[in-house]
């Protein structure tokens, strides 16, 4: 019984480090996502591990859940101001891949284009 409770064991703890390398939004929390779309408009984003995010877009502080399905992340804004920018729509949906702290990548195309940076810590 004893060798089966610490196989078991064994078993979640090695399975553990892959569950966290399939999560492609592990890099993000605690740190900042910065973007800049192409209408000029600078956005940072703070993502949590609980699918919620807080987010200043421009002079608005907006706050919401984020959720991924087939490489694509879309961002449902919780109570939206009027006055969010077109570019934000509600959801809003990007394609989404793994990045590490410091990597700088484009996203999206045409009004939905973003150029994305990954910042330590929060900023």
């Amino acid at each position: 019984m004893r060798a089966g409770v610490l196989g078991a064991i064994l078993a979640v703890t090695l399975a553990m480090p892959a569950l966290a390398e399939d999560d492609v939004m592990a890099s993000r929390y605690g740190n900042t996502t910065d973007s800049v779309d192409a209408q000029g408009i600078h956005t940072k984003l703070y993502y949590s591990a609980d699918h919620t995010f807080k987010a200043a877009i421009a002079d608005l502080q907006v706050h919401g859940t984020w959720n991924i399905d087939k490489g694509t992340i879309c961002l449902t804004f919780v109570d939206p101001p009027a006055n969010l920018p077109n570019t934000f729509p509600n959801p809003t949906c990007l394609p989404v891949t793994a990045h590490k702290v410091g990597d700088t990548w484009t996203t999206g195309e045409g009004a939905m284009a973003r150029s994305v940076s990954l910042k330590p810590g929060i900023q």
